[in-house]
């Protein structure tokens, strides 16, 4: 049922999940969490009914479909929340991809990346993106899919 609260729209977001993202819940759990991503997206789709979003999910290990899929969203979605992995410390490509598609992208991390190695510390996406949220464990998400929703109701 609707939030009557609401207004009821056809807002779609594309939620983006990075290399490796598949084994969470395996995947060093000490860093990452016992949350597996079909959890994630779950959660996600149930906030975004909440929201009155649809939240569309696609994960990949290869840099390419990540930016096959930005370039397709430009078409359909209202904004990208993005958990780029080890794409985020290495990939122009994919920044400029952020960079062109011309929707808001939020950046969203497990773990908090300035607390960890320093080469996890430098983001190429991060300065092409409205925000970052980090370190929340697999609530990140929710935290950017809540802030996606104000950015989609409030644009400047």
């Amino acid at each position: 049922m609707p939030n009557p609260q609401l207004p009821i729209t056809n807002d779609s977001i594309l939620v983006l999940h990075g290399p490796n993202l598949n084994l969470l819940g395996a995947r060093e759990p000490h860093i990452y969490g016992s949350t597996t991503l079909d959890d994630i997206d779950q959660a996600l789709k149930e906030e975004g009914a909440k929201l009155n979003i649809e939240v569309r999910t696609l994960q990949s290990n290869h840099e390419g479909v990540l930016i096959d899929a930005l370039h397709e969203a430009r078409s359909w979605a209202k904004g990208v929340i993005i958990n780029p992995g080890g794409f985020t410390h290495t990939s122009v490509a994919l920044r400029d991809a952020v960079s062109g598609i011309g929707i808001p992208v939020i950046e969203c991390h497990l773990s908090n990346t300035d607390a960890r190695e320093e080469f996890r510390r430098h983001s190429y996406l991060a300065p092409v993106c409205k925000g970052v949220i980090k370190g929340f464990g697999w609530r990140s998400y929710l935290l950017a899919l809540q802030a996606m929703s104000y950015l989609m109701t409030n644009a400047e």
